[in-house]
């Protein structure tokens, strides 16, 4: 599936409303910026909304092995997975690259699921995943190549709408690209502007927007440890091309720069992936009155590296 519907993202609404908390937004300060504060979600990051739609929607297939659900995660999605499965009763076994934060291992493991730690990238980790899943007959899940993952992630835009009818754009991290491609789908039927942005060396959709197609790029950056895939999914790509979207990149710098102004200014601590989104506020530059949020996806991280402000 290359693309993704409005109706998909409805229908996953229905399914993890009252199973995930609602979307918090909260103004910057300056009159037309919001951040939605998704990091407040369950697990600590929108993957939450995915990981549910994805499990109820094979439990009401009656598609759900006994072997429960496998998925290969840089840490985030891992922890949703094993969250969904944990309320809903199925297994749970993920796959992580060795380089992932120890805090997402020690919260997977808190959540009941089996850890396995394999290779140095995420490509490692899901290879190990697919093998596991052919020999034990698990279901496999994706961190965001999924229709269903997808979806879900797209019901934050429902969400933010519903909250900001007026807002013109909203701007999102992208690794992959499930997040995105769930927002865009949602965001285009509301009239609203999506800014994806990307690390300079984790720019997996912008670099399949400058070539046409999907392609693998190198993945190395202060956000690697939850936007490092090495190609977008075809879902991303089709909703860039389609819909009403702005791709920009910023600088490890710049991340840093955006995930210390939000200790420094809103005593908000979030993992670099999370501040990307803000940090491409500058390279995107919204118009005077234009009504902007800034969705604040996570906040698995070791807030230890925070300094206190000048």
């Amino acid at each position: 599936m290359d693309h993704l519907t409005y109706a998909d993202v409805t229908a996953a609404a229905e399914r993890v409303t009252g199973r995930v908390r609602p979307l918090a937004v909260a103004p910057a300060g300056d009159g037309r910026t919001w951040f939605a504060l998704e990091f407040l979600q369950h697990t600590g990051t929108f993957k939450a909304r995915g990981a549910i739609n994805f499990i109820r929607t094979h439990q009401e297939a009656g598609t759900l092995p006994d072997a429960g659900v496998t998925i290969a995660s840089g840490g985030n999605a891992g922890l949703a997975c094993a969250w969904a499965a944990r309320a809903q009763g199925v297994r749970a076994t993920v796959f992580l690259p060795e380089t992932a934060p120890p805090v997402k291992v020690a919260r997977l493991r808190a959540y009941g699921a089996d850890v396995r730690l394999s290779g140095s990238e995420y490509a490692d980790a899901l290879d190990a995943c697919r093998i596991h899943a052919a020999e034990s007959g698990a279901l496999a899940s994706h961190a965001y190549d999924h229709p269903l993952v997808a979806a879900g992630a797209g019901t934050l835009m429902e969400e933010l709408h519903a909250r900001l009818p007026d807002l013109d754009t909203v701007v999102v991290s992208v690794g992959g690209g499930g997040l995105f491609a769930g927002v865009a789908a949602a965001a285009h039927e509301h009239g609203v502007r999506v800014v994806a942005v990307e690390p300079e060396e984790c720019r997996a959709l912008n670099a399949a927007l400058a070539a046409g197609e999907v392609v693998d790029v190198p993945v190395a950056s202060v956000a690697a440890d939850a936007l490092g895939a090495r190609r977008a999914t075809p879902m991303a790509l089709h909703a860039a091309q389609r819909y009403d979207v702005r791709s920009v990149l910023v600088t490890d710098g710049e991340i840093v720069r955006a995930r210390q102004e939000l200790w420094d200014t809103y005593r908000v601590a979030v993992e670099h992936a999370a501040a990307t989104a803000l940090a491409g506020l500058c390279a995107y530059r919204p118009a005077e009155g234009e009504r902007t949020a800034v969705v604040l996806c996570g906040a698995n991280t070791d807030p230890g590296d925070l300094t206190r402000p000048a």
